[in-house]
């Protein structure tokens, strides 16, 4: 069987923490469990794992980090791996961004911080239900 894998991207540690421990939390060893602190770290990781035969099923980003947004980089993610469901993470992105993610990278679902964990769990839930 292959393995799944759920990546969080966010520039802040402490959030990259939190996402991981609640999903990780939730769903167990279902999957494989990543964390990138940039868009470009994440990139990385994908062509990675999709080397190693990983398929990732969710990926939850951060909108605002430096180097590159989170809209942008959904972009790129959907463009060579279209059947990832993602979903941005957010406290300031604008409703052009958020367009834009559900129009060029076919965004999933937004989710603004604070969030709370029942919401993050039944988002990714049903996400994955539509894999």
């Amino acid at each position: 069987m292959t393995e799944a894998a759920i990546l969080c991207v966010d520039d802040e540690t402490v959030i990259l923490e939190t996402l991981q421990e609640q999903i990780s939390r939730h769903f167990g060893d279902q999957f494989v469990y990543e964390a990138a602190e940039s868009a470009e770290e994440a990139l990385e990781i994908l062509e990675e794992l999709d080397e190693e035969g990983v398929k990732i099923v969710v990926i939850v980003s951060d909108w605002l980090m430096p180097g590159m947004r989170g809209d942008e980089f959904l972009v790129q993610v959907h463009q060579q791996f279209g059947d990832i469901k993602t979903i941005m993470l957010t406290g300031q992105a604008d409703e052009l961004a958020i367009q834009r993610a559900k129009k060029e990278a076919n965004l999933y679902s937004c989710i603004y911080k604070p969030w709370r964990e029942a919401e993050l769990i039944k988002i990714i839930t049903t996400a994955l239900e539509s894999v």
